[in-house]
């Protein structure tokens, strides 16, 4: 018998009989301290026992270390090693794909449960389809895990999981294999019908292939896409991952699609060649027939296929796509069956195929829960944000809470992929006012624009890489009516291990552009609040500020808002006579930092912050001209952003003439690929180090400036 005990927070002290992976009945939970090399494959609570499956987790420095053996996995140097894999071997196969992202997975703390839920579908679509020949897109980044296990990649996920580096942003991870690169999701139907279309012009015969699944359905695009198949009539294959086993919008609400026999041989039935052949001559019967024959039959078709598929598959019919399914997405056996009857038709036009899956984890006891998301902190990354920090999201959403307790017509609407923790308590504390739509950013928009026009204060949050999707609705659904919404846009700026995926870049330039728009950034959790009481009483115009990813840096107490006295008005934080350096947003703490490297070399520097980037305040700006010969603004984002309303206003007021001598830090005119944030923001040179050594080289003082720099 061996016993493992650890120095972990929780506490543990299992006994393992031999090398059995089940703890014994003696174990005791009431004191748990899990090591930080041991995870979890699947956690269970008995009512009178206590049985757990574990595994040790291989060392940092070692990525095989004691993984289970992969032998399969090991011979697949591309998808042609599948075609001759048996049913069982496929199945095995599936197995230590599995184990593998499990561990991936488990030490790079990134959300990516949905890999796990499409490794069996993954290796059915690389058994049946003849990649990069047949074109396979996935929707969705975090899909594609199996996917390039299996096309010959698995080196290089080992090297970038050894450097903390997140799989699916990294640039070198792309190949042929991916014939279109996956971003924010829903563009792979659009992408794979243009790719069909350009194979019938070409008079190729190879197949396309989409997967989509249940965050991507929501996004408008994919139906667009999908009538406009409809319409082309074009061979394609659309692969639905559904994951929440319903395609009614309310989980909670709707019964769960079946998977059994009955369903298994169905979707045989509506996959096989000889039903469709007999369904297209039917078609053809009764069109020569006429007298409303085929309109009748199509009518009886609709709703036999109606009464025995689930709820809402219909959606699809009526759309133009052939729909099959639903197919248990766990059973290689059906899955290879379909995809291969699939695969096999000519000439029938675009297919839906509806592929059940289920979620990998399953943890019998919300408690048991809690303590599997403890053991994973355990094992951290080097751009986590440590357990305890506040983050800016925490911060805003106990400032919107405060005000809803003064304004009763707050609102709260949300878009994008998932949402933060904080958010997931707004969400609770709001119940019937928050309306999360998924990623359908167009709609949200204009619904939040519709609930304003009725009288309401509706708080629209956006990741800032999403709200680019519903750029068109926030300048004529909003600013051009004046509506007051209030934009609340998240993730602004750099986004660590995302990489320039959901890197927030360009918010500041397309916001601050709109004629109407009042747009502001907070530099601490203390203007985040003031802010968030300031949005609350416009109810003339659209407003909005963003706010980074990371824990904040003052302070670890909540306050209470209070509206800036006057909107377009900034701060001086300190004073001095040498440089001045005007932050925007969360870079305000940087020009403090930077304040304080050039105080030891004797510069006397004033820092500003803007607050505003429109409304500009200029009493400001011309105050900081005058009492100074040298002016450094900085912000994270992209150029044409707060530093061009600052060129325009100089210019313009005659300031550069006066003899000012002015430089923009902003982010460089590129994409930053993934690294940890201090990494990323050195390369664009935003640190408080680049900062002082740019106000050097402006003092002459190139030396001094290159020695910050080493």
């Amino acid at each position: 018998m061996v016993a493992v005990t650890s120095q972990y927070p929780f506490g543990i002290c299992p006994q393992f009989h031999g090398n059995s992976r089940l703890l014994s009945p003696e174990t005791d939970f009431s004191a748990l301290n899990f090591p930080y090399r041991l995870g979890y494959s699947r956690l269970t609570l008995h009512p009178k026992g206590h049985v757990a499956e574990i595994h040790s987790l291989p060392h940092a420095g070692d990525f095989t270390g004691e993984n289970e053996p992969t032998p399969i996995l090991d011979a697949i140097e591309s998808p042609m090693n599948l075609k001759n894999l048996s049913t069982k071997e496929l199945k095995q196969l599936a197995n230590e794909i599995r184990s593998e992202l499990s561990f991936i997975i488990a030490k790079s703390q990134k959300p990516s449960s949905s890999s796990l839920t499409v490794v069996e579908l993954t290796v059915a679509i690389h058994h049946v389809f003849h990649a990069p020949v047949d074109k396979i897109l996935w929707d969705v980044a975090e899909q594609t895990y199996a996917h390039k296990l299996l096309t010959g990649r698995r080196q290089i996920m080992q090297a970038l999981e050894k450097s903390n580096r997140r799989p699916v942003a990294a640039p070198d991870f792309e190949s042929g294999f991916d014939p279109f690169r996956v971003g924010h999701g829903c563009n792979s139907v659009s992408a794979g019908l243009g790719m069909a279309i350009a194979r019938d012009f070409k008079g190729k015969r190879d197949r396309v292939v989409a997967v989509i699944n249940n965050e991507t359905i929501m996004a408008g695009q994919v139906y667009e896409a999908m009538r406009n198949s409809g319409y082309l009539d074009s061979n394609m294959i659309v692969i639905l991952n559904d994951s929440r086993h319903s395609l009614h919008p309310k989980v909670e609400e709707a019964s769960k699609i079946p998977i059994n026999a009955f369903s298994s041989t169905l979707s045989k039935l509506q996959s096989s060649k000889l039903f469709r052949r007999f369904r297209e001559l039917a078609k053809v019967l009764t069109k020569k027939i006429g007298k409303g024959m085929y309109e009748w039959a199509a009518k009886v078709d609709e709703y036999a296929r109606g009464m025995i598929g689930p709820p809402g598959s219909t959606l699809f019919e009526e759309l133009g796509l052939y729909y099959i399914g639903p197919v248990d997405g766990h059973n290689i056996e059906d899955l290879v069956c379909v995809l291969n009857e699939v695969a096999s038709l000519d000439s029938m036009g675009p297919v839906l195929v509806h592929v059940i899956t289920k979620e990998e984890l399953e943890v019998g006891d919300n408690q048991m829960n809690a303590v599997a998301n403890k053991i994973m902190e355990g094992v951290s990354s080097s751009d986590t944000i440590p357990c305890g920090n506040r983050t800016y999201s925490d911060c805003f959403v106990e400032a919107l809470i405060s005000e809803a307790k003064r304004h009763k017509d707050i609102v709260a609407v949300h878009a994008g992929m998932g949402m933060e923790p904080s958010l997931h308590l707004l969400k609770d504390v709001f119940a019937e006012k928050f309306f999360d739509v998924g990623m359908a950013e167009q709609h949200a928009v204009t619904f939040a624009a519709g609930l304003a026009c009725g009288g309401l204060k509706p708080f629209c949050i956006i990741p800032s890489a999403f709200l680019q999707r519903a750029y068109d609705q926030v300048v004529h659904d909003v600013d051009r009516q004046k509506v007051p919404v209030r934009f609340i846009i998240t993730s602004a700026g750099l986004v660590g291990s995302d990489g320039p995926i959901h890197c927030g870049a360009f918010d500041i330039a397309f916001m601050s552009c709109l004629p109407n728009m009042i747009v502001m950034a907070p530099s601490d959790e203390v203007e985040l609040s003031h802010m968030v009481a300031t949005a609350a009483l416009i109810d003339d115009r659209p407003v909005c500020f963003r706010y980074p990813r990371g824990a904040l840096s003052v302070m670890e107490h909540s306050f209470s808002g209070i509206p800036i006295e006057k909107v377009g008005r900034g701060r001086i934080l300190t004073e001095g006579k040498d440089v001045a350096l005007l932050g925007y947003g969360s870079m305000v703490q940087n020009c403090l930092r930077a304040q304080s490297l050039l105080s030891k070399l004797g510069v006397e520097v004033t820092v500003a912050d803007a607050r505003f980037c429109k409304p500009l305040d200029i009493q400001l700006l011309r105050q900081l001209c005058k009492n100074h010969s040298f002016l450094v603004t900085v912000e994270e984002g992209s150029i044409g952003g707060f530093a061009s309303h600052v060129a325009q206003f100089l210019s313009l007021d005659g300031q550069l003439d006066a003899g000012i001598k002015w430089r923009p830090i902003t982010l460089p005119d590129n994409y930053i690929e993934q690294a940890s944030p201090k990494e990323q923001l050195a390369v664009a040179g935003l640190t408080g180090n680049h900062i002082a050594a740019t106000a050097l080289s402006l003092l002459g003082r190139t030396r001094e400036a290159l020695l910050l720099m080493c």
